[in-house]
């Protein structure tokens, strides 16, 4: 194998090869860096600092640093903009992401006139060229399925809403309705990977990762990018994986940082049983000098992330038991949030901890709720999901709104796509299943520069087709990115010859009517 044969645009892919290294590849290597990069590199001097501030500023080598690491942890802990391009309305994201593809017209997608369709097949002038998915394309009939459940309209913008959602029901008139959403992908892992990524290829980084490298974090004790996976509990358990937060191309120190809801929220932080800190410390730094002689050699950038991750572990060992201790929660808090947020692992105690998170200067937190695949038991599956989440979803943004907190926290509720309108498989009055749809879906947005009240698209009477202002994934991220304060066709990361963006190369637009 030949340097030229390597993956990687430096010339050496992810696994080496057998050849040693040229000089000037290695010089090209260290030069490709970013003015941050080169700052945060500051010579020899970068493991020691890096320790000194992961040690919180104890002695090392017998003397005493303070400052001067602080300052260098400090800028490490920024993202690759000098600040945003222009005035954010959100410091903050709070992602509630519902894996498997809600049923839009079960929950907010209202369509009156489905009712006298009941069992009837779905017009082909309706229906058109749409290719179904695997489930439904051996199917004869397309029987519509109207929903099972009343709608009433709620609030000053008299909002329609599904009685599968009380609680959300008041809170309308802070939420913007989109109705016109569309995705690229009809299957799962394709269209989950679009809507975290930008993309449906695997590799690419995810929208928390964009926004660290972006914009990095005020909070030096906790990760910018976290992640809360809360408990299967019904439905189809459609898996998510780590794709779905990682870093891609971008630095390992941006990825999500998953937390447990087990006793140690994050695997390993705690010192191993037997060694004191002062043996912890020795290692430490032996690991920074072994890390540093690397960095000399190589330049590799990963090298510092190496560094600055030990660094965030050990300030995470102090900073993860107080986030994770709930003893300060008032009794109102708990009244927001229902029963449910005291079963550690659940969504309602995921969704508080995310305010705790967005409390502390946390900028990007994801919570995942598995479940919402429903292709054979809507009527079984659908009101047990939405009696876990309309209550402690409502909480949340009532927490938020008293705090003083939601007008620059962005909160966001989606799936991967929604579901069709015509039944997979039988069709009864008692259930009924719905598959995969790419052509329409609802989802809504809230705080951070949003304009609450509003609804945005609409769908035809069968909530099929999108008839008007089409909004994309790609629209989405754009306007995600906005509130942040980020220009998305400026936040670029050069890599195999491209400026990768989180939009990717085709045209994206801020979705202008949601913003207040």
């Amino acid at each position: 194998m030949t340097h030229s044969q390597c993956s990687d645009n430096f010339g050496c892919g992810p696994t080496p090869c057998d050849l040693p290294i040229p000089v000037e590849l290695k010089q090209q290597w260290k030069t490709a860096q970013t003015r941050r990069h080169f700052l945060g590199r500051g010579g020899n001097a970068l493991g020691w600092a890096a320790l000194a501030s992961l040690l919180g500023g104890a002695q090392l080598g017998g003397g005493q640093v303070g400052g001067t690491a602080q300052a260098a942890a400090a800028q490490r802990r920024g993202g690759i903009l000098d600040g945003p391009h222009f005035q954010p309305t959100a410091k903050r994201v709070i992602y509630l992401f519902m894996s498997g593809g809600p049923p839009q017209m079960d929950m907010w997608d209202y369509k009156p006139d489905l009712a006298k369709w009941y069992d009837k097949d779905l017009p082909e002038s309706i229906r058109g060229t749409a290719m179904p998915t695997g489930m439904t394309a051996g199917q004869t009939r397309f029987p519509v399925a109207p929903s099972q459940w009343a709608f009433q309209q709620y609030g000053q913008c008299g909002r329609w809403v599904s009685d599968l959602q009380p609680a959300m029901a008041r809170s309308v008139d802070d939420i913007a309705v989109i109705h016109s959403m569309h995705s690229d992908a009809i299957n799962h892992e394709p269209a989950i990977l679009l809507m975290n990524t930008g993309n449906m290829i695997p590799g690419k980084p995810s929208l928390g990762a964009w926004m660290s490298y972006g914009l990095g974090s005020t909070n030096h004790n906790l990760p910018a990018f976290v992640v809360l996976n809360s408990k299967f509990t019904v439905g189809n358990p459609q898996p998510i994986n780590s794709r779905l937060w990682g870093s891609g191309f971008l630095s390992s120190r941006h990825a999500g940082v998953l937390l447990r809801s087990a006793k140690d929220p994050v695997l390993y932080l705690q010192d191993p049983q037997g060694m004191d800190r002062n043996v912890r410390r020795t290692m430490l730094d032996a690991v920074a000098q072994l890390n540093q002689r690397t960095f000399d050699e190589f330049g590799d950038p990963e090298t510092q992330s190496r560094i600055s991750q030990y660094e965030m572990a050990a300030r995470m060992q102090t900073s993860v038991p107080e986030l994770t201790d709930f003893s300060d929660e008032s009794d109102h808090t708990w009244k927001l949030y229902g029963e449910q947020a005291k079963q550690p692992g659940s969504f309602a105690y995921n969704c508080l901890m995310a305010r705790r998170l967005a409390e502390r200067g946390v900028p990007f937190t994801q919570v995942y709720k598995r479940g919402w695949d429903v292709h054979g038991n809507v009527v079984g599956d659908l009101p047990k999901l939405c009696a876990e989440t309309d209550t402690a979803m409502h909480g949340l943004l009532e927490d938020l709104k008293q705090r003083g907190m939601l007008e620059d926290t962005l909160v966001v509720w989606a799936g991967e796509f929604g579901r069709t309108v015509y039944s997979q498989g039988g069709l009864s009055r008692k259930n009924y299943g719905r598959d995969h749809h790419a052509k329409c879906f609802s989802l809504w947005l809230a705080g951070g520069g949003i304009q609450g009240g509003i609804a945005h698209g609409a769908t035809d009477d069968f909530s099929f087709s999108i008839t008007e202002d089409p909004v994309h994934i790609r629209d989405l991220n754009a306007t995600i990115l906005h509130c942040l304060g980020i220009d998305h066709e400026r936040l670029t990361f050069k890599i195999q010859g491209l400026e990768q963006k989180l939009t990717g190369v085709e045209e994206a637009h801020v979705v202008w009517p949601l913003l207040s």
